[in-house]
């Protein structure tokens, strides 16, 4: 259920080209929370307005994730990966010009949302899933998570530079330059199989429909969503207002930069050993052993006092922990259910990510501009840590069974 049909692209070029695209969209992306105060504080608007926007970008981001994902899996990656590159161009010089929240909203939340759904996970692994076998696809997975917080790690403090040096809207246009690299990295990863060759067949010729509904009556299934939600609501909380929080306290701007910079070389480590242990460990324990250390870190990082020592601690062991859910819950989904619907199964499980990572950063503007503080959502993150540690130890991880699976064939 879980093999793969005969690769057709080198593995050096897969990874290599797909690591660079998840280098590029996720460390921009990252570095979002570097210009909350710069645009607040030039257009006169709250963090409320900021933060609904990136929220809005979550929540675009999962729901066109789904169906980015789809057509992947039925086109092949290249064109969903190219509309992404020029929605990601057009969303970054949008939000440099936009003059009201309304217009960059949808430049910040949808056109981006929509750019990010067809350049970085749900899309790159449904190719690694085609194209890697089985026996080493959790590591293939692991590669690329890693490559993505790799970006967060170059590309953050790049961003704090160019904000600093040439002012927050040259800073939005030259990354809107800097991310039209995917397209012709785009054409390292066009698949044969999509347009005339080799296709891959599901058991049984399963419909989207069928794969959807049998999904979602799958508890595991379920299970992953709950705590995929968890890690959306904490890791964009932290990365969306963690530099603003930072200033509250007293700390320097470079400060934040440096711990979102911290929080991506981390997890560089983090993912890829994620990633070789879900080739030799249950992915539900190492979720678990995730969720709950997150829950730890945040909950020490609260008691101690706030200096740069404590900050840079904190975003270390964070950084471990980022994105390191990332390859064991897409392995997971991969090994339950089959490659043929992967793209799209992981759009509906990072979907509920995108949700949590919506009330996470959204909550989190709502509560400061109420309170003038965020020691409530610190503590609800802590909270939800637990409960993902807890809910991810049932979930069954065998492929699920169906009678009479076919084995794969050529498309007519």
């Amino acid at each position: 259920m879980s093999s793969t049909p005969h690769a057709t692209l080198p593995l050096r070029q897969v990874l290599l080209c797909g690591a660079i695209i998840v280098t590029l969209s996720m460390g921009i992306r990252h570095g979002f929370g570097l210009w909350l105060q710069p645009v607040t504080q030039d257009m006169g608007w709250t963090r409320q307005t900021f933060s609904f926007a990136i929220a809005i970008q979550n929540i675009s981001w999962g729901v066109f994730g789904i169906f980015a994902g789809m057509a992947a899996d039925r086109f092949g990656a290249f064109r969903v990966l190219v509309a992404g590159a020029a929605c990601y161009a057009l969303g970054l010089a949008g939000m440099a010009t936009a003059p009201t929240p309304l217009l960059f909203t949808l430049a910040a939340g949808v056109l981006i949302g929509m750019a990010q759904a067809g350049t970085t996970y749900a899309v790159i692994y449904g190719i690694l899933g085609r194209q890697i076998p089985a026996e080493r696809r959790s590591w293939a997975m692991g590669v690329a998570a890693a490559a993505g917080s790799f970006g967060q790690f170059l590309m953050v403090p790049i961003e704090g530079r160019l904000i600093g040096a040439f002012g927050w809207h040259t800073a939005l246009l030259a990354l809107a330059a800097t991310v039209l690299l995917v397209i012709p990295l785009a054409f390292g990863l066009r698949e044969p199989g999509f347009g005339g060759g080799a296709r891959v067949r599901a058991p049984q010729d399963q419909t989207i429909g069928q794969a959807v509904r049998e999904a979602f009556r799958y508890r595991s299934f379920q299970l992953l969503m709950a705590g995929y939600f968890v890690c959306g609501f904490q890791v964009v909380f932290i990365g969306v207002h963690m530099p603003s929080y930072l200033r509250d306290q007293g700390m320097a701007p470079q400060v934040a930069s440096y711990a979102l910079a911290l929080i991506g070389l981390f997890n560089v480590f983090g993912t890829y050993t994620a990633g070789v242990l879900g080739q030799r460990m249950p992915k539900r324990t190492i979720l678990s052993t995730i969720y709950a250390a997150r829950a730890v870190a945040i909950t020490v990082f609260l008691l101690v006092p706030v200096t740069p020592a404590s900050v840079y601690a904190f975003s270390a062991a964070m950084g471990f922990l980022w994105l390191s859910t990332v390859p064991p819950t897409n392995a997971a989904i991969a090994q339950i259910f089959g490659i043929r619907h992967l793209s799209m199964l992981s759009g509906f499980v990072f979907l509920s990510h995108q949700v949590g990572s919506f009330l996470g950063v959204w909550l989190g503007g709502v509560v400061y501009d109420r309170t003038g503080s965020y020691d409530r959502v610190w503590m609800l993150t802590v909270a939800l840590g637990v409960f993902a540690a807890l809910i991810n130890l049932p979930v069954r991880e065998t492929p699920i069974a169906r009678p009479g699976p076919l084995p794969l064939r050529e498309a007519a």
